[in-house]
């Protein structure tokens, strides 16, 4: 069966955004073992899930990117993330003309356990918030990679909504100060 990973940045006091969804406390990755880090998730992954909001700002912005012919930090996951079948979670939305995606109108927890059990690599989801909060709600996310970010906002955005039982399966520091910690659902 396919697993589901989560890879999200994230505050010491728990939060995902702003409340308006500003990303502006991120640092950089600039440590060397962190971004072997992301590119080790990616690795043995063939499908993106995306909500509707992420998915109208994050498409755009790593299509541009990948398709730039500008070489820099970014592009290897910009290319990663254009050439990636995406699948975006929406109610309202219909159609989508971005490269490799579809759109998946049906209900949430249905629609991931059919994808779980379909013949490829692992899935990983990138956000929005309340799209991530809505598969841990229902325990859908196999794998949380959250970098914990030593900066608090103390409100914003948070994807834990819900009661989750986690298990913690690895943790790692980086130079730059953010901390990998990786957890499975009990």
């Amino acid at each position: 069966m396919r697993k589901l990973k989560l890879q999200m940045n994230i505050t010491i006091d728990g939060f995902v955004g702003r409340k308006n969804g500003e990303l502006d406390w991120m640092l950089t990755e600039t440590d060397e073992k962190q971004i072997q880090y992301l590119k080790s998730i990616t690795k043995n992954t063939d499908t993106i899930l995306l909500g509707r909001n992420m998915a109208e700002t994050a498409i755009p912005h790593w299509q541009e990117i990948a398709e730039s012919g500008v070489e820099n930090s970014e592009t290897e996951f910009a290319k990663f993330f254009t050439e990636t079948q995406k699948i975006i979670f929406s109610k309202t939305l219909k159609n989508s003309d971005a490269k490799n995606a579809t759109i998946e109108n049906g209900a949430l927890n249905e629609a991931i356990r059919k994808l779980k059990t379909k013949s490829g690599s692992d899935m990983i989801v990138y956000g929005g918030a309340r799209f991530v909060s809505s598969l841990l709600a229902e325990n859908l996310i196999d794998e949380l990679n959250l970098f914990v970010h030593p900066v608090s906002l103390g409100k914003g955005l948070s994807i834990f909504n819900a009661e989750s039982k986690l298990k913690l399966t690895k943790s790692e520091f980086y130079n730059n100060g953010i901390v990998l910690h990786q957890y499975e659902l009990k």
